[in-house]
């Protein structure tokens, strides 16, 4: 009896180690809960360059290796988040990429005043972030948990059209809502659902990789998977810093800077996002200060390495809602695999092989389950006239904004860009509300 329960006990931490932050699970375990992290960012990180180069009419090979770039620097920014480097990281299972907030900004620049302008505006922008990261212990009276609930529904909120838009086909493509594209997001979100609820251990935590997979080998059979990339890929590309060069313009440097001292909002609503999703808890300063910390050193490191603004992507923020598995070593496994994407070009085609229908599949579950994580810590603030207006007129100014261009379409490019990102605007009405309306409760009354 007593050797079963010491069995017992000494095998539940290997079942339990995916829940703790810092436990590191068995390889067999956490390599396919670290890939399947890499699968549902991968597109969007290779989408910033994609389109960036697009833009400033760069040739096939410069495109390419600025794929690569961005591969490889979200690779070693993911590694820094996730195991931490001296007080640099949250030690939190985030996931690093290419910011698309900053395309906007970054377009006019790199097609106006060359790709050079743009990566060193981009520099300045990391150590804007950086130093909001350094003092952020500081003015954390700015993000109390009204306004960080906030942020982390607006993100999931925000973040709703563009899983439809992957599963009709991605941005812009040909054969957008086609009947193939709705049957393959429709077919993995069915298989992600039915191994989340109703699958156990490794299977429901794995299900969005299987729903991934499954997804992945119909887009084959059905011949919607082109292997050509793959092919002409090369084996290997070694990162080479300071190619493009970097150059600065003040007209370039100011919109970052401004751009990426507000886009910190959005870290910390991705950070806070992780602990309330995936540990039930506000993140400690600690977390706080050196998760935006690492975002604006990576960053810079990124513009060094040829690649643009970093930041941790909100649908792994979903993923580890809807798996539950928060160990920090899985994340950094994921790492292992995009710095490894980057050092081999064949990798990284094999994975960007994947048709966006099936992304978006996968996606519509994660980005739902960040505005559930923001639901769930708003449930633990008093609804009271207060907070009830700072929520409403937050939520109105990032949903409402954006689809109403015109009314802002006479003012300056970069202002645009600024106010058409939605979260911008809803996370500055909720720090500035937070910080003017009455701070006494103001409970709702029927007499007057």
């Amino acid at each position: 009896m007593s050797t079963t329960d010491t069995t017992t006990e000494a095998a539940s931490p290997k079942v339990r180690s995916t829940h703790d932050v810092n436990a590191m699970p068995p390889l067999g375990r956490a390599i396919p809960l670290g890939l399947q992290h890499v699968l549902a960012m991968f597109v969007g990180n290779v989408t910033v360059p994609i389109i960036i180069a697009g833009a400033a009419d760069l040739p096939a090979d410069q495109t390419a290796f600025m794929i690569q770039a961005a591969m490889f620097v979200a690779g070693v920014a993911t590694l820094v988040q996730s195991l931490g480097l001296g007080p640099i990281g949250a030690r939190l299972p985030i996931v690093m990429g290419t910011s698309f907030g900053f395309v906007p900004v970054l377009i006019p620049i790199a097609v106006g005043m060359g790709l050079p302008a743009a990566l060193g505006a981009a520099l300045c922008g990391g150590i804007a972030m950086a130093l909001v990261g350094l003092f952020l212990p500081w003015v954390r009276f700015l993000f109390p948990p009204v306004v960080t609930g906030t942020f982390v529904i607006m993100l999931g909120t925000l973040l709703m059209p563009v899983g439809f838009a992957y599963a009709g086909g991605g941005f812009g493509a040909e054969d957008f809502g086609a009947t193939h594209n709705l049957v393959l997001a429709a077919l993995v979100l069915i298989v992600t659902l039915g191994l989340h609820q109703f699958g156990r251990g490794i299977w429901s935590e794995t299900a969005p990789l299987v729903g991934l997979v499954v997804g992945y080998g119909s887009a084959v059979a059905f011949g919607l998977v082109s292997f050509g990339e793959i092919a002409a890929a090369d084996w290997v590309s070694l990162p080479m810093p300071l190619t493009i060069g970097l150059e600065f313009h003040l007209a370039a440097i100011l919109p970052v800077v401004l751009l990426a001292v507000v886009t910190c909002a959005e870290s910390i609503g991705d950070i806070v996002g992780t602990t309330a999703g995936g540990l039930d808890r506000e993140p400690t300063e600690k977390e706080l200060s050196g998760g935006v910390m690492a975002d604006g050193l990576a960053s810079v490191f990124a513009a060094i390495f040829n690649a643009f603004p970093q930041i941790s992507f909100s649908q792994n923020v979903g993923m580890v809602a809807l798996t539950g598995v928060v160990s920090r070593f899985v994340v950094a496994i994921g790492g292992v695999f995009l710095l490894l994407a980057g050092l081999l070009p064949k990798l990284g085609a094999l994975v960007s092989s994947i048709p966006n229908a099936v992304l978006g599949g996968a996606v519509l579950i994660m980005f739902g389950m960040i505005a559930s994580a923001g639901i769930k810590m708003l449930s633990h603030i008093d609804f009271n006239k207060r907070n009830m207006v700072i929520i409403g007129v937050s939520l109105s100014a990032a949903v409402g904004l954006p689809a109403q261009e015109g009314l802002y379409a006479g003012l300056a490019e970069n202002v645009q860009a600024i106010i058409e990102s939605g979260l911008i605007p809803g996370a500055l009405c909720a720090i500035l509300l937070n910080l003017v309306l009455p701070k006494h409760d103001r409970a709702f009354r029927d007499d007057v």
